[in-house]
């Protein structure tokens, strides 16, 4: 082909495409906020409450109200000092405007403004404003009120002066686009959630929350700072020392804050927070503190014990909160999950290592509790380190062999192979006959499933029924689970729709939240419903759920004769071609994805419903009694 010849390129200049203000926001939101589900929707209202807590940590503000409005709109107001109404000298509009429309624009890229803030990256408000219908920002600052309203990031009206204050502050209303989140009703009990975990990182500082739509209203302060939130979640469990051990340390870059305190259970629960804001992910500073807690405690067994502690022996039972605040932090994505500042692991090791040997020096009680409880610890590691072997020696990574009990499935892509961890004998002989061989794995559980919550590692690993589960998805538990080694794209738990099997249901669950959390972080962890009736007339035969839909269908069919109805009182009662029908086959049945929408209260349901103390379970069975669906009597 000559020159003359080749095909003429359409990729010129005029193919770049130039995004305008927030415009790529709006085309690539999920890259600003994580999704536009569930989790993006309370993504954009905690940006607006995260400006007002840098104003907090600025010392400029102590109250912060979040009001959830009828139609889903929103309004978080501070009094703070207001963001800045005056003509920005190189763009030549009013700061406010460029705060709210702008990408990488504000107040935070300057130490002056804020010497430690949680909205480095800048695109916080401005994100929010970019995702919603409308918005309006009202300020109150030097003596004036100031207001400006816009329509999805643009603005739909010059900033207007509305009156004289003596007030400062910042109010900013917003409504969720529907064209952009496919879920659009704010969750009041998930709000509240983080609202109080913002008021602990931030003691003296009131959180007020007001739920427009049922009246439900809540207001959040914590003067004892991180120290009550150990406390706090150390409310349904038994401490072994009454008050946690806290200590701080700072300099002209970086303020620390540790709070620790030691249950007599086995489950560990450690929170770190960056400038206020949870990094799930833990980072640099997470590893520094637990490097120097285990030198820290082996520098006071090392005279009198041969085992040296590990990592999981010193954090077994500890509840631990780990808060630091960094004039230039350095996140991995804007979602902000795990810290990555290479010089903060060596900051927190250090002052972490100082602290807390000076505090065991001066407290030998404590410490004597605490070192007893560790070496416990220690001990049930070497034991359960030899079961350990013993199950990967039994695993398919090493032998080739598989649990007994287990039914595998042919294929060997783990993104099309699916196992059904199932109740009972009876019903796991039925699954095996009326699943997709192809497909579908059955590993039926015949003994009494262990309560994980209130169980040693060693006696997790000695104990039949979770090693068969370990050995047959194959990822390794705890600090080594890893999801990607997986043997199965979906794990699926398939109980009676009972009181029992709803039991059972939350057994497997504590087993997966506590030792295999990154399953359902990756979102192959599912339940799977069963019927609760067969219901046949003329000639037809329906499966319904629950009650509610029983009651509904019989309302339908009227005072039709020969209807049957047919209450299955387990799956073992379910024959294979039923239970191929309603529960196996992808094409009809009820799959419920377990996933954890904010983990510190996932972990206290779990702590409150497994744990040892009955009085929260009580109080926490009263409270949500009002939302039971289903109940079996």
């Amino acid at each position: 082909m000559t020159t003359e010849e080749k095909p003429k390129s359409d990729y010129d200049a005029k193919s770049i495409r130039v995004l305008k203000g927030l415009e790529g926001v709006r085309k690539r939101p999920a890259m600003y906020i994580g999704d536009t589900g569930k989790r993006g929707l309370h993504h954009i209202l905690e940006e607006v409450v995260d400006n007002a807590i840098d104003e907090h940590l600025a010392g400029h503000c102590k109250r912060v109200v979040v009001t959830i409005h009828k139609d889903n709109s929103a309004t978080v107001e501070d009094d703070g000092r207001g963001i800045p109404v005056d003509i920005h000298p190189d763009m030549k509009k009013p700061a406010l405007e460029i705060v709210l429309t702008t990408l990488h624009a504000g107040g935070k890229f300057d130490s002056k403004s804020y010497r430690i803030s949680g909205g480095l990256h800048g695109v916080g408000v401005s994100v929010t404003n970019a995702l919603s219908e409308w918005a309006v920002a009202e300020v109150k600052r030097d003596g004036q009120k100031y207001t400006q309203k816009y329509k999805r990031g643009a603005p739909v009206s010059e900033m207007k002066t509305v009156g004289k204050t003596d007030e400062t502050g910042t109010k900013i209303t917003f409504k969720p686009d529907r064209k952009m989140f496919s879920e659009l009703e704010f969750d009041y009990e998930l709000l509240a959630s983080r609202m109080e975990e913002l008021s602990f990182l931030n003691a003296g500082l009131q959180i007020d929350m007001v739920d427009e739509r049922d009246g439900k209203s809540d207001t959040f302060l914590h003067e004892g700072g991180i120290k009550s939130y150990v406390k706090d979640l150390n409310k349904t469990k038994n401490p072994i020392h009454p008050e946690p051990i806290y200590f701080t340390d700072k300099n002209d870059k970086h303020e620390l804050e540790v709070a620790m305190q030691y249950t007599d259970g086995y489950v560990k629960t450690v929170y770190s927070f960056v400038n206020g804001i949870n990094t799930i992910e833990g980072g640099t500073h997470e590893e520094g503190w637990r490097t120097a807690l285990t030198r820290a405690l082996n520098k006071y067994l090392g005279e009198k014990e041969t085992l040296q502690l590990k990592g999981d022996d010193v954090r077994e039972g500890l509840t631990a909160v780990i808060s630091i605040r960094l004039t230039d932090p350095q996140f991995e994505g804007q979602t902000k999950t795990k810290l990555g500042n290479t010089e903060v692991k060596g900051l927190v090791s250090s002052a972490t290592y100082d602290k807390l040997t000076s505090f065991l020096e001066e407290n030998p009680q404590v410490r004597n509790i605490i070192t007893t409880k560790v070496l416990e610890a220690a001990k049930a590691r070497e034991a359960a380190r030899k079961a350990k072997d013993l199950v990967r020696r039994k695993s398919a990574f090493s032998t080739g062999s598989l649990p007994g009990k287990l039914s595998d499935c042919q294929v060997r892509d783990p993104d099309k192979a699916e196992l059904f961890i199932v109740e009972g004998d009876s019903a796991g002989g039925s699954s095996r006959q009326g699943r997709d061989r192809r497909t579908q794995a059955i590993l039926p559980l015949r003994g009494k499933i262990l309560n994980t919550e209130k169980a040693r590692i060693d006696k997790i690993y000695e104990n039949n029924e979770i090693s068969a589960m370990m050995t047959a998805i194959g990822t390794g538990i705890g600090d080594e689970c890893d999801p990607t080694k997986s043997r199965y794209g979906k794990v699926m738990i398939m109980a009676d729709s009972d009181v029992d099997g709803n039991h059972i249901v939350t057994l497997i669950l504590t087993f997966f939240y506590r030792y295999m959390k990154p399953m359902i972080d990756t979102g192959k962890i599912y339940v799977a419903n069963a019927p609760l009736y067969r219901i046949k007339y003329k000639g037809k035969v329906h499966y319904v759920f629950n009650d509610k839909e029983k009651n509904a269908l019989l309302r339908q069919i009227g005072e039709e004769k020969g209807v049957l109805v047919q209450r299955f009182k387990g799956l073992g009662e379910m024959n294979p071609d039923q239970l191929w029908e309603t529960t196996l086959d992808p094409e009809k049945r009820r799959l419920k994805k377990i996933t954890v929408e904010d983990a510190i209260l996932a972990d206290e349901i779990f702590s409150t419903l497994m744990g040892d103390e009955v009085p929260p379970r009580k109080e926490f069975i009263v409270k949500h009694s009002g939302k039971v669906k289903n109940l079996d009597i």
